[in-house]
C-alpha cells in the first residue's frame, strides 16, 4: 500500500476532474480538462438472481469550454470499470448485461459561484447494445490555485428503455488557457 502512495500523489496533482471550471478575471471564455474517480449506483442491479442497488468503479473524464463565466459546454465521459446484469425499466422481466460501458454525454452548464448544474445527452457504448441517455449533474468545485481546482460532483443518467444510474465522483481539474 505504501508503494502506492506516491502514485496517488502524482495522479492528484498532475492530472485534472469532473469539469470543474475556475472564473477567469477577463472575458471568462476558457477550457477545462478533468479526470475523476466514481461510484455508479443502480437501482436494479441484479446480484446472486437477486434485485438490488449495485455500486460500480468508474472513472470520468471530462473536457469544458466555458463561454464566459457562468455558461459552459461540455464533453463528460463515464467509464465503468466492472461486468454487471440489471433489469430493464420496461417491466418484462427482461435482463441486461453490461460489460465496461462508456458513456459520453454533451453537457450543458450553468456556474453559480463553486456550484454548476449541468443537463445534457448522450449515450452508453458497450460491445452487447448501446443505449440512449439523458444526464442530469450537479458540482461543487473549490479552487486550490490559479489553474487547479479540486471538486464533488454527483449525476443522473436516465437510459431511455433500460435503467437509471446516479454517480458520486471526487476529482481535480486544470484550467487550460
Amino acid at each position: 500500500m505504501k508503494k502506492l502512495l506516491p502514485l496517488y500523489f502524482f495522479m492528484a496533482f498532475f492530472f485534472s476532474v469532473k469539469g470543474f471550471a475556475q472564473e477567469e478575471k477577463s472575458s471568462g471564455h476558457h477550457q477545462t480538462f478533468g479526470i475523476s474517480i466514481s461510484h455508479v449506483n443502480i437501482f436494479n442491479g441484479v446480484d446472486n438472481s437477486e434485485n438490488k442497488l449495485i455500486s460500480l468503479p468508474a472513472w470520468g473524464i471530462d473536457y469544458n469550454y466555458w463561454f464566459n463565466e457562468k455558461w459552459g459546454l461540455g464533453l463528460h465521459t463515464d467509464i465503468t470499470v466492472d461486468k454487471f446484469t440489471v433489469d430493464e425499466n420496461l417491466g418484462d422481466d427482461a435482463s441486461l448485461e453490461r460489460s465496461f460501458p462508456i458513456a459520453p454525454a454533451i453537457m450543458g452548464m450553468r456556474k453559480f459561484g463553486n456550484h454548476t448544474i449541468m443537463f445534457g445527452i448522450g449515450g452508453e457504448f458497450e460491445k452487447e447494445e448501446n443505449l440512449f441517455l439523458n444526464r442530469l449533474g450537479y458540482e461543487y468545485g473549490i479552487e486550490v490555485s490559479e489553474k487547479w481546482e479540486v471538486g464533488a460532483a454527483l449525476n443522473y443518467d436516465f437510459r431511455w428503455n433500460a435503467y437509471d444510474s446516479y454517480t458520486v465522483s471526487i476529482g481535480v481539474s486544470r484550467v487550460l488557457n
